[in-house]
């Protein structure tokens, strides 16, 4: 099955004189949830069996300060945001990819402003992307056939305007891509973005996942597909509170095609 894991951090690069061809930068929910550390495991995966030269800034990432900007708590954010332009720049990082959305876009509309300029890619454009230059090859994968939805992230979809990149990678798994109803520029929010996932709901009839999930089961998918360690916590939750997790499965893209090329 899988070979071990081969991960090497900017220290290390920097001490061997080196330079990645990118940094993989992990986020909070993919270094410290025990559901998206599989994610990160997943890309890490295709990276190594890309032959990507990536590294990690272990110990020397802090959180992005997302979460902190997003509930109102500026100072916060630019804490964060600083200690990490800080290092990214001590290194000359160009390039970093992530596979959570609110990393994405911090990093690439936000950090700007704070003398932090960067390429930032989505783990679905990198993956794409590596797809296109036959880096890593999906052949009649296990999912062939397979009825998948895609759900989009807000910071992804609406927020950056990339819609292709992960129905793209979808389509090479030789899967059924089928759209929900509200999909593309008009999909509903998972319920978690804007730092509500770290709050208790506000009053109403009815919690946001629970009604994104359903117009997922109405598809009548095999799979879920997410591309956002959030958004496949709601889903997940969601699929739960219509007792289908036994028939239907959510995986971020980066664990299908790990799958699909038994990586």
């Amino acid at each position: 099955m899988s070979q071990p894991l081969t991960i090497r951090t900017m220290a290390e690069f920097a001490a061997a004189g080196e330079v990645p061809e990118v940094l993989f930068w992990v986020g909070c929910a993919g270094s410290f949830d025990d559901r998206a550390k599989k994610i990160t495991k997943a890309f890490v995966r295709i990276l190594n069996a890309a032959n990507v030269k990536f590294a990690i800034l272990g110990q020397e990432e802090s959180c992005t300060g997302d979460p902190a900007r997003r509930a109102g708590n500026e100072f916060l954010f630019q804490m964060q945001a600083l200690n990490n332009v800080t290092v990214l720049n001590g290194y000359g990082v160009k390039r970093i990819v992530t596979a959570c959305p609110h990393c994405f876009n911090t990093l690439k509309n936000e950090y700007p402003a704070l003398g932090g300029t960067y390429e930032v890619l989505h783990h679905t454009q990198f993956i794409n992307a590596l797809m296109q230059e036959g880096r890593i090859k999906v052949e009649g994968g296990s999912f062939q056939g397979k009825r998948i939805t895609f759900h989009d992230p807000c910071y992804l979809g609406r927020g950056n305007g990339e819609y292709e990149a992960p129905r793209e990678v979808l389509l090479k798994l030789d899967a059924a891509l089928v759209e929900m109803k509200r999909s593309r520029a008009k999909g509903l929010c998972c319920g978690a973005g804007g730092a509500q996932m770290f709050k208790e709901a506000e009053p109403g009839t009815r919690e946001v996942n629970t009604e994104r999930s359903e117009e997922a089961l109405a598809e009548q998918p095999n799979v879920i597909a997410a591309g956002c360690p959030f958004c496949n916590t709601m889903l997940t939750d969601g699929v739960k509170h219509f007792n289908k997790e036994a028939e239907v499965k959510v995986l971020d893209i980066a664990e299908l095609v790990a799958n699909a090329a038994d990586l």
